[in-house]
């Protein structure tokens, strides 16, 4: 056998993967499973070829294939997100599809916890306050809801008086909505400058914080304010 690798092999090789996978598969989960299958059949040769893929080269398949893919008479398609591609089939087929997994049919999601998902997606991280701030109702059950789904995660801790918890995307969040990063999202740099309500805390820290900078920027010009207001 030639050192050469016929490039429809790696392209079946790599659809056969994809379509296996329960998961998005990155570009270095496919060089490792190329390396490790190479290891692990060291007497076959073909299987052995495939070990020194590069990066280019499975780049180009994964072109080729999405192109296959995207044929109106295929019933799945190749999707990208952040975590690498899959092999899905096409929203057309649901109907159908649902019947072979009726025990895992997921409930939609109702309005209130759309609304809060995005607020999460365009704003995060962000405070459960803001969100409330936004939203004018409480998010408590809505929020956990979106916890539970694995469509947020809890990103830390604000650096304001209480220290609440952040929410931010996840992963998972990504992979639902087919997203490669959070700029695919709708509108999502006019919506981010889009001016919304903060929870009386926060306002009062960044209303403390404006003042601490001014004072900063222009010591002089606040004493002379202050000796001002004494002498008056």
């Amino acid at each position: 056998m030639s050192g050469e690798i016929p490039g429809w092999s790696l392209k079946r090789v790599v659809e056969a993967i994809l379509f296996a996978s329960q998961r998005p598969v990155s570009i270095k989960d496919l060089q490792g499973i190329l390396k490790s299958a190479a290891e692990t059949d060291k007497e076959d040769s073909s299987v052995a070829a495939f070990a020194r893929i590069k990066e280019p080269a499975l780049r180009a398949v994964i072109d080729e294939l999405g192109t296959d893919c995207a044929d109106l008479s295929r019933a799945y398609e190749l999707r990208e997100s952040a975590a690498g591609w899959q092999l899905v089939t096409k929203p057309a087929f649901a109907p159908w599809l649902r019947q072979l997994f009726p025990e895992y049919r997921s409930a939609r999601l109702s309005a209130p916890a759309l609304e809060t998902l995005a607020i999460i997606a365009y704003r995060q991280p962000i405070t459960r306050a803001d969100i409330e701030a936004v939203r004018g109702v409480a998010v408590d059950g809505v929020v956990q809801t979106l916890l539970d789904r694995g469509l947020v995660k809890i990103a830390g801790r604000a650096e304001i008086p209480g220290r609440p918890l952040l929410y931010e995307t996840t992963q998972n969040f990504m992979d639902h909505f087919g997203l490669r990063n959070l700029d695919e999202l709708p509108n999502a740099e006019e919506l981010r400058r889009i001016h919304l309500p903060v929870a009386a805390a926060d306002a009062k820290q960044l209303s403390h914080e404006s003042r601490e900078a001014a004072g900063k920027e222009n010591p002089a010009g606040f004493q002379s304010v202050q000796t001002e207001e004494k002498s008056s």
